[in-house]
C-alpha cells in the first residue's frame, strides 16, 4: 500500500497536463474607451403612460445606451416639457394629472428627442383609500409582514399580520378589531399605535420606519381620518409588474441608475408603485439598490435586482463593468448557443477560452452521452480522423447509442422516484423504470410521454406510468412534484402563504393542486398491484377562507373541467406552447448535464428571484426544444456541436472568475452510477444488482432501494424527494478513501487482469503503459510521465506489479475521477 501511495503522488507530481486551476492564457490587445456621444440610442420609460385619477402619478426616466452596450442614466440632463401642457404637470421627473385628455411627454438629449404618448382620465376623482390597495402595500414596503418581523409565524411582540399581506381581510380583523381602540384611535387618528409606532413616537421594537411628513403616514392618517374603513368590494389586483430600464449596464464604480416599478390591475388601470414596492438586490457587492430604486455600482459583477409589490416580484438584470475596461470583442463562431453566450461574455467584456483538444473532446463527449469511456479502438480511429466534420459526426454515433437512452431514463427515474417501497412492490417499481426506458429508447418525444404519465390509468403492472400515483398518493405533493419536475418551479412555499421570492400566492398553489385531487386507487386481484383510476369527484378546499379551490393551471387562468379528467387536461396545458415553463425547464435540465451548472441554477427552481443567468439563451433553447418537437436528441446535438460545449477547462486571465458564463467548460465530477460502471469497462469486471443479469450497468438500476456501498458514497440519489439535489456529485473525502483502500479499484484490477492482457504477445511495459493511458485517460502520457513510471516500474518485483500498481493510481486521480 505504501508503494501505491507513492505512485498516486507521483502521479499527482508528473501530470503537468490537467490542472484545474492552469496558468491563464495572455487577454486580447484593448481598445479605447467608447465615446459616449457616438452612436446613442436613447431610451424613455414606460413607454407609454395612463394616468387614471387625481391621485394617480407616473415616474419616468431616460436611458442613453451605447455602442457597446453600456448604459448612462440622463434623466436629470435631458430637458423635459409637455406638448400641451393643459392636461398635465411636471414636478422633477414626475407627470401628474390636470384635466382629462391627450398630449405628450417630450424628451431631448442633446438634439435626440423622444415622445412618448400620455393619457389622462378621471383627473377631478379622487379614489378613498383602500386598505388592501393602498395601506397593505405600505406595510410590505416598510417590512412590517416580513418573516422577521409582525408576519412570522407567531408574529411578533403581540401582533401577527400575515406574511406579506396574503390574508388582507384577516390583517384588517387584526389591526382594527384586536386590543380594543390602542392599535388605532378613531377619536384621535394619529394618536393610534399603527401610527406612533411607525414613526418612532412610541418604542418600537422595529425602530422608525418612516417620518410624519412622508407620504406613507399621510395615507395611513387619512384612511383612519376615515373611520378605517374596509373595502366594500375586493379591489382590482395586480395582473402584471413591470420594471424599468429593462437591463443596466453600468461602468465605474459608484455610478448609479435609477429604476422604476409600474403595476397594471386587472381592471386595466396602471399605477407607479415605485414608492411602494420592495427593492432587493441578489448581489449587493456589485449593484447594492436603496429603498427607492436606485442601483449604485460596486465591484465587478453582475445581479439581479428585484421589485415585489402585492403577489408579484419582478427582476432585471444589471451588468457592472470597470471604468476604462480595455477590451476588443472577438468575433463570435458557431451555432446560434455561441453567439447568444459570446453576446453576454461581451456585455461582461470577458473573453472566452479556446477549444479543447481532439482527445478532450472525446473523452468529455463519450461520458456525457454513453457513461462510458472511449475504447483504444474508437480513441485511434477519432484522432486519426482528418476530417473538419469529425467532431459532428461522433456526436451523431453516440447519440445512436442505447447508453444514451438509458442515462436520460435513470436520470428521470431519480425525478420520478422510482423505488420499491411498503407500498410499491419491486415488480412495480421495475416495470415503471422498464417503461420509461423504453421511451426514451424509441425517442419518444418528452411532451408526448408526460401526457401519457399523467393521463395514465389502470393496473401498476399493466399499464406501468399510474405508478406516478402510487409512489406518491398524497394530493399536494402530487402537485408540487408535478411542478417541480416538469416546470422546475418550487411551490412549496404558497401552501401556507403567499411565496415571498415568486409570484405564486395560496390560490396558485390550492387551483393547481384540484387537478390532481380526483385521482382513485383500489386493489387488484394481484396483492402487489393496485388500479389507477379517475374518480370524478372530490375537491381541495383554502385553508385561510375554506373556499373549494376550482382547478387553476400555474400562472394561467381557472378551468372548467366538467366532464372531464382533471389530469388529462393539466397534461395537455402542461406540455403546450400555452405553458411557458415545460420547455424551457427540460432544456436547461439537458444544458445542465453538459456544461455542469445550469442557466438557471439549481435546475429545479426556477424562480424571479432566481433569474437565468442568460434569458435569451434559456428561452432560445426552450424553444428549439419545441420546435424540434420534444426530440431530446436534436437539443443536445446543438449543445455538444457548439463552441461553448467544446471549450477548454483552462480559464484565461479575463475569464477566471467567472463560473455562469460558459467562457470555460466545467471540470464535473463522474457521477456514480457512470464512475463505477467506467471502472468496470476499464477493469474487464462485472457488477450483480437485483433483477438484472450479471454484467449489468448501474446506470440500468431499475429499484432506487437497491444500491452498492460505491454507488451510496459517490452520491447515487437515494430517490426520496424529486429535487436534483438528491444525486450529488460532490467530492469527499469518503470517496478518496473508498478508492484507496476499497475493492471498487484494487480488486478489480487484480480479478480482471488488464495488466496481464496488455503485457501479451511480448509487449514492452512501455507500450503496456501507453495502451493503458489511452483506455483511463484517452490520451498517450507525456515524456516525463513515461519516464518516471518507467522507472518506477522497473522498481517493481516485476512488470505486472509495476503496471498495477500505475493502474491503480490513476483509477485513483482527478483526471481520472472527473470530466473535463
Amino acid at each position: 500500500m505504501m508503494r501505491r501511495l507513492s505512485i498516486v503522488c507521483l502521479l499527482t507530481l508528473v501530470t503537468a497536463t490537467f490542472a484545474f486551476a492552469a496558468s491563464p492564457e495572455p487577454a486580447a490587445a484593448s481598445a479605447s474607451e467608447a465615446n459616449p456621444a457616438a452612436g446613442r440610442q436613447l431610451l424613455v420609460f414606460p413607454e407609454q403612460i395612463q394616468l387614471d385619477t387625481a391621485r394617480d402619478y407616473q415616474h419616468f426616466l431616460a436611458v442613453v445606451r451605447r455602442e457597446d452596450d453600456v448604459t448612462l442614466d440622463v434623466t436629470e440632463t435631458a430637458k423635459w416639457t409637455l406638448a400641451n401642457d393643459q392636461f398635465a404637470k411636471l414636478e422633477g421627473n414626475k407627470i401628474l394629472p390636470v384635466a382629462d385628455g391627450e398630449t405628450e411627454l417630450v424628451c431631448d438629449l442633446g438634439g435626440i428627442v423622444r415622445r412618448i404618448p400620455v393619457k389622462i382620465t378621471r383627473s377631478t376623482e379622487k379614489l378613498p383609500i383602500s386598505f388592501e390597495k393602498d395601506i397593505v402595500p405600505i406595510m410590505t414596503r416598510s417590512g412590517c409582514n416580513t418573516g422577521s418581523c409582525h408576519g412570522a409565524a407567531r408574529g411578533k411582540d403581540g401582533f401577527m399580520i400575515s406574511l406579506f399581506g396574503y390574508d388582507p381581510a384577516g390583517d384588517y380583523k387584526r389591526i382594527t378589531r384586536e386590543i380594543g381602540m390602542r392599535r388605532i384611535n378613531l377619536a384621535v387618528p394619529e394618536e393610534s399605535l399603527f401610527l406612533t409606532k411607525s414613526i418612532g413616537k412610541v418604542t418600537h421594537t422595529g425602530g422608525k420606519l418612516f417620518g410624519d411628513d412622508s407620504v406613507y403616514y399621510q395615507t395611513i392618517l387619512e384612511w383612519l381620518e376615515a373611520g378605517a374603513p374596509a373595502d366594500a368590494t375586493p379591489p382590482a389586483s395586480v395582473a402584471k409588474l413591470e420594471v424599468y430600464p429593462t437591463q443596466a449596464v453600468i461602468e465605474g464604480v459608484g455610478s448609479q441608475q435609477r429604476f422604476i416599478a409600474l403595476a397594471h390591475y386587472s381592471d386595466g388601470t396602471t399605477r407607479d408603485v415605485t414608492n411602494l414596492a420592495a427593492f432587493m438586490s441578489n448581489n449587493e457587492t456589485s449593484a447594492a439598490i436603496d429603498k427607492d430604486g436606485s442601483v449604485t455600482a460596486g465591484a465587478r459583477g453582475e445581479a439581479f435586482v428585484m421589485a415585489r409589490f402585492e403577489t408579484k416580484t419582478e427582476g432585471r438584470q444589471v451588468l457592472v463593468l470597470p471604468k476604462e475596461l480595455q477590451y476588443e470583442a472577438p468575433t463570435i463562431e458557431g451555432n446560434y448557443i455561441d453567439e447568444l453566450v459570446g453576446k453576454k461574455l461581451n456585455q461582461l467584456r470577458i473573453l472566452p477560452s479556446g477549444l479543447c483538444t481532439d482527445e478532450e473532446f472525446l473523452r468529455r463527449i463519450t461520458i456525457d452521452i454513453t457513461g462510458q469511456l472511449p475504447t483504444e479502438e474508437e480513441y485511434h480511429q477519432f484522432v486519426n480522423d482528418v476530417a473538419a466534420d469529425k467532431r459532428a459526426r461522433l456526436i451523431d454515433r453516440l447519440l445512436e447509442r442505447k447508453e444514451f437512452s438509458e442515462i436520460w431514463a435513470m436520470k428521470f427515474a431519480q425525478l420520478l422516484m422510482i423505488k420499491s417501497t411498503n407500498q410499491v412492490s419491486y415488480k412495480s417499481a421495475f416495470l415503471y423504470n422498464q417503461w420509461l426506458t423504453d421511451k426514451f429508447a424509441k425517442n419518444v418525444p418528452v411532451d408526448e410521454m408526460v401526457r401519457e404519465l399523467f393521463g395514465a390509468t389502470g393496473g401498476t403492472f399493466s399499464n406501468p406510468a399510474t405508478n406516478y400515483y402510487q409512489i406518491e398518493r398524497d394530493t399536494l405533493k402530487r402537485a408540487e412534484n408535478a411542478a417541480q419536475v416538469f416546470m422546475g418551479i418550487r411551490t412549496q412555499c404558497a401552501q401556507c402563504h403567499n411565496h415571498p421570492l415568486d409570484r405564486w400566492t395560496m390560490n396558485d398553489y390550492y387551483g393547481f393542486a384540484a387537478f390532481f385531487c380526483q385521482t382513485g386507487q383500489k386493489n387488484a386481484e394481484d396483492y402487489r398491484e393496485k388500479i389507477i383510476y379517475d374518480r370524478g369527484s372530490g375537491e381541495v378546499k383554502h385553508p385561510v377562507n375554506g373556499k373549494t379551490m376550482q382547478p387553476k393551471f400555474l400562472g394561467g387562468g381557472l378551468v372548467d373541467t366538467k366532464g372531464k379528467d382533471r389530469r388529462v387536461v393539466m397534461a395537455e396545458w402542461l406540455t403546450s406552447s400555452e405553458n411557458p415553463y415545460f420547455a424551457t425547464s427540460i432544456a436547461n435540465r439537458v444544458w445542465a448535464h453538459f456544461m455542469g451548472v445550469g442557466i438557471v441554477d439549481p435546475v429545479d427552481d426556477i424562480r424571479v428571484s432566481n433569474p437565468p443567468t442568460n434569458p435569451e439563451l434559456f428561452q432560445a433553447l426552450g424553444d428549439k426544444l419545441a420546435e424540434y418537437k420534444f426530440d431530446f436528441r436534436q437539443l443536445v446535438r446543438d449543445i455538444c456541436n457548439s463552441d461553448a460545449y467544446q471549450r477548454t477547462v483552462t480559464p484565461n486571465e479575463s475569464n477566471g472568475g467567472d463560473t455562469r458564463n460558459y467562457a470555460y467548460a466545467q471540470v464535473r465530477r463522474i457521477p456514480a452510477e457512470m464512475l463505477l460502471d467506467i471502472v468496470g469497462q476499464l477493469t474487464n469486471t462485472k457488477e450483480k444488482f437485483r433483477g438484472l443479469p450479471l454484467g449489468a450497468r448501474a446506470v440500468q438500476i431499475a429499484d432506487g432501494r437497491t444500491s452498492t456501498y460505491f454507488l451510496d458514497t459517490f452520491g447515487r440519489a437515494a430517490r426520496d424527494t424529486v429535487c436534483d439535489c438528491d444525486a450529488s456529485t460532490d467530492p469527499s473525502l469518503s470517496q478518496a478513501l473508498h478508492l484507496l483502500n476499497g475493492s471498487a479499484t484494487s480488486g478489480k484490477i487484480t480479478q480482471g487482469k488488464v495488466v496481464d492482457q496488455l503485457l501479451a504477445d511480448d509487449a514492452t511495459p512501455g507500450q503496456a503503459l501507453e495502451r493503458l493511458y489511452v483506455r483511463c485517460m484517452s490520451r498517450y502520457p507525456t515524456d516525463e510521465e513515461m519516464k518516471e513510471l518507467l522507472v518506477s516500474v522497473g522498481e517493481a518485483a516485476n512488470p505486472q506489479q509495476g503496471l498495477q500498481d500505475i493502474f491503480w493510481a490513476i483509477l485513483n486521480s482527478r483526471e481520472f475521477v472527473f470530466n473535463h
